[in-house]
């Protein structure tokens, strides 16, 4: 998933590539190029806007034997205004090809444009009414380079060189396998989904398994039903030689069931690092409120690649062991005391799945959250919210500030992958802001129960924090999401005056801090202009709290001029 998943470890990777890849002097220079093809998938245009998807009923034949694919998808929508010229908008990637569309029995015409098919469907077809338009397609989808970042399907090997067949398809999109509305604030109410594979694999998807099918041709088809709303990049093939167990959570909206599926070889394994999931679901219900989906239940499955956040039906990659492929990303040790896919994917049912973007442009509000919810974990699980900071101010060693966080609307573009761990260390900074642990919870819960279900927009989120914590944010959320800098307090101490200021910030910049001067702890009001303050005689040294994001640096004589700088404030 090049666009979503600048997963942690290629974050500083794809940074140096970027600039490798630049003449000298040109760093930062080049402006992203758009073409009619970013548009047509980003844009909600005038063959998207005038229908709304209400429920999806997908039927896919997967044959591991060639890598085909083969099915349909009807789609049921409810007209919200006169479709006009533009037509009916239906995505599907190439190499698959649509082989026919047909609405109340009747053959539609179809015009392709790219990975966009536009339908001629009826004009007569008038607000509130509800259609069904049956898309029937087949052929070989793009295989997965590198999943789950560079997406599509995944045909791999388990034990025995038995087949294990997944999708992972995010940033790519959806289209890349089924034909639907690839536009990400779309999202029907439900979804079936039928999945035919050869016998003796199983099929594994969302929601909940409504029966399966002995077809009499060496295939079985599994029948899994979602019947909440669904992001259709959360919608998953999982098929293999899978054990299977249930528990249940006894959580704030009662028993929940947990369903395993990882592959037979390695359920034991699986039976005892997976005892990490009833923690985690305890830990996220206190700090978000209850869990989305208790209709559709909760279900691990061992992936062939390192993890996905598909709703109600998590995809797990880690090789059974904590950290990040055994690896700390925060360098504190607290990350090895978690299993990472375990913690950070279940924390998209949250944020992502639960409350969604409209646009991929405000992804941080997927992904600046659950990387936030990996701190809250630390604390949860270590009872110190000294253990939890320790982790999350570690982690900014992974952020290269290379770019905003927001990136550009209407044209399925994401901004830096900064979104994972600058943005955290803006919500922890914040956290410091409101100073009341009580109120930052309601804050995280309130989110969650009032825009549940819901496709958001970045200033729909910024003004709730901002009004329920009762904190102006402004500033803070065009500082961290908007530019690339990292405010720096620069200051000076002539005698007992401690002049500082900001620096390297947004304009209006005014977000208060924390320091310490000596032995003493204050709360400082910066701006852009020079302040001063009497301090204790003595007092020679300024630091800036680390769990704020920023940085200090003490200047010599002149207040213009350069000092030193605080490390632990980087």
């Amino acid at each position: 998933m090049p666009n979503r998943a600048i997963r942690p470890f290629a974050i500083l990777a794809l940074a140096l590539a970027q600039v490798l890849a630049l003449a000298p002097g040109q760093v930062g220079a080049q402006a992203p190029t758009f073409t009619h093809a970013d548009s047509l998938r980003g844009s909600n245009g005038p063959a998207r806007s005038w229908w709304d998807v209400t429920y999806y009923d997908l039927n896919v034949n997967i044959n591991p034997a060639d890598r085909s694919i083969s099915g349909w998808n009807a789609i049921t929508y409810r007209v919200t205004a006169a479709p006009g010229d533009a037509g009916m908008q239906i995505d599907l990637q190439a190499p698959l090809s649509i082989d026919s569309v047909t609405l109340a029995g009747r053959r539609l015409s179809v015009r392709q444009d790219g990975n966009a098919f536009f339908l001629a469907t009826p004009s007569q077809q008038r607000p509130d009414e509800t259609h069904t338009v049956t898309v029937y397609y087949h052929g070989t989808p793009v295989v997965a380079v590198r999943p789950p970042w560079d997406g599509g399907f995944i045909w791999a090997k388990q034990a025995g060189d038995a087949p294990w067949v997944a999708t992972a398809n995010q940033g790519l999109g959806a289209s890349v396998w089924w034909p639907n509305k690839d536009f990400q604030e779309e999202e029907p109410d439900s979804q079936r989904i039928a999945l035919t594979v050869p016998d003796p694999l199983m099929a594994i998807s969302n929601g909940r398994l409504r029966g399966t099918t002995a077809n009499g041709n060496g295939t079985t088809t599994y029948e899994w039903f979602v019947a909440s709303p669904i992001n259709n990049y959360g919608i998953a093939v999982n098929a293999g030689a899978f054990a299977h167990w249930q528990e249940t959570f006894n959580g704030m909206n009662g028993p929940l069931t947990l369903d395993f599926w990882p592959l037979a070889e390695n359920e034991t394994a699986a039976r005892a690092q997976w005892t990490q999931t009833q923690p985690m679901m305890r830990c996220f219900e206190e700090w978000f409120g209850p869990y989305p989906w208790y209709a559709d239940g909760f279900k691990m499955i061992e992936s062939p690649h390192l993890g996905m956040e598909h709703q109600s039906a998590i995809a797990y990659g880690n090789g059974y062991q904590n950290g990040y492929l055994g690896r700390d990303l925060s360098g504190s040790g607290q990350g090895l005391k978690w299993d990472f896919i375990i913690i950070h994917e279940a924390a998209h049912e949250w944020w992502g799945n639960n409350i969604t973007s409209k646009d991929v442009a405000d992804m941080w509000v997927h992904e600046s959250f659950a990387a936030y919810s990996e701190n809250l974990y630390t604390e949860c699980l270590t009872g110190s919210k000294q253990a939890g900071a320790e982790y999350v101010v570690g982690t900014r060693a992974n952020i290269s500030n290379d770019g905003p966080i927001i990136g550009e609307y209407g044209v399925q573009n994401q901004g830096s992958g900064d979104m994972y761990y600058k943005g955290a260390n803006m919500l922890h900074t914040i956290r410091q802001l409101v100073d009341d642990d009580a109120r930052w919870r309601s804050v995280l819960r309130g989110l969650n129960r009032d825009f549940a279900r819901q496709t958001v927009t970045t200033a729909q989120v910024e003004a709730y924090i901002a009004r329920e914590s009762g904190v102006e944010l402004d500033k803070v959320f065009d500082q961290y999401l908007r530019s690339a800098m990292i405010p720096l307090l620069e200051w000076r101490i002539e005698g007992t005056t401690l002049s500082y200021r900001w620096t390297d910030v947004v304009e209006g910049f005014d977000m208060p801090v924390q320091v310490r001067l000596g032995a003493a702890t204050v709360r400082l009001a910066p701006t852009e202009a020079w302040q001063s303050l009497e301090v204790a005689a003595g007092t020679t040294a300024l630091r800036v709290n680390p769990n704020y994001y920023a940085k200090d640096r003490a200047t010599e004589g002149d207040p213009q001029a350069a000092g030193g700088r605080n490390p632990a404030g980087s």
